[in-house]
């Protein structure tokens, strides 16, 4: 009888690369680390496979392959985004593994990023996780490294 006032329990987010953890506020872009493009978290890859960080759709997929978008199951809107300011790229250091309408979970592998590349060309490699539409609050566990997969919200 009471089942609709339960409180509605927080969506599961999992870390999408092997690395350091990397709290949005010290991501070194103020887009992100000043939450215009949504509340989320970054972890400095130590692996090149960046797999999907929730359940859900995958619903864009940037022409660039430096970004891709996800729909959860809940209606959460997540962006995954490989490096700052890779755009610039122009896709060379990305291998995209989905396409858009496959459902994904945890242990999809979305892109393959050629980090090395990437520093090269003189960008961060920081791979950030972004709820884009709001309404999420995260409350992150106390971690420093992590494994793609891993649970990193309460």
């Amino acid at each position: 009888m009471f089942e609709r006032f339960k409180k509605k329990k927080a969506e599961a987010f999992f870390a999408p690369v092997d690395g350091t953890f990397v709290p949005l506020s010290e991501v070194a872009d103020p887009v992100f680390s000043q939450k215009m493009m949504g509340e989320g978290f970054g972890v400095q890859p130590t692996a090149s496979e960046i797999y999907a960080p929730i359940e859900g759709t995958v619903t864009t997929i940037f022409q660039t392959k430096h970004a891709i978008g996800l729909t959860s199951q809940s209606g959460s809107e997540v962006l995954i985004h490989i490096g700052l300011d890779t755009v610039e790229l122009d896709g060379a250091p990305f291998e995209v593994h989905v396409q858009e309408g496959q459902v994904v979970d945890e242990n999809t592998l979305l892109v393959i990023a050629d980090f090395d590349k990437i520093r090269h060309a003189g960008k961060a490699e920081v791979v950030l996780t972004l709820v884009t539409n709001g309404g999420e609050s995260f409350d992150l566990l106390d971690k420093n490294q992590v494994k793609h997969g891993e649970q990193i919200n309460s």
